[in-house]
């Protein structure tokens, strides 16, 4: 059986610029419009389309993470640092300007201009021993 997540749809108030932040904090391009979508396509194939919600209202906060190396790593949590951006070493927001160091690697959440819950790690959750 072969199953791989393709895309999701992630909403936004304002999709340009919320796929232009996620695409300039991990390093890559935002793709061309696509119908109602504006695309960030992710180095294994998935990509996040952006759609907009609408001004009005809040946007139920969605949680995407995001598997990097040691190296990637730095190179975006030096980026999110650069911009200013409050991090936490939990989901659930308890412990401000850390990082955490799960399952031997390191991990890092902070929220995109949306309120999404935007994570990186280096390890996947229950790889460690």
């Amino acid at each position: 059986m072969t199953i791989e997540l393709n895309h999701t749809i992630v909403s936004a108030h304002d999709k340009k610029a919320s796929a232009q932040f996620l695409a300039d904090i991990l390093g890559l391009e935002v793709s061309p419009e696509f119908g109602p979508f504006i695309p960030v396509q992710i180095p294994n194939g998935v990509t996040l389309d952006y759609a907009d919600a609408g001004t009005s209202g809040p946007i139920t906060s969605q949680h995407y993470a995001f598997l990097v190396s040691e190296e990637e790593f730095d190179e975006i949590f030096g980026r999110i640092e650069a911009a200013g951006l409050t991090y936490w070493a939990d989901p659930f927001h308890r412990r401000a300007m850390e990082i955490n160091t799960n399952d031997g690697g390191r991990g890092a959440y902070f929220e995109d201009p949306n309120g999404h819950n935007l994570e990186i790690l280096t390890r996947p959750y229950g790889s460690g021993s």
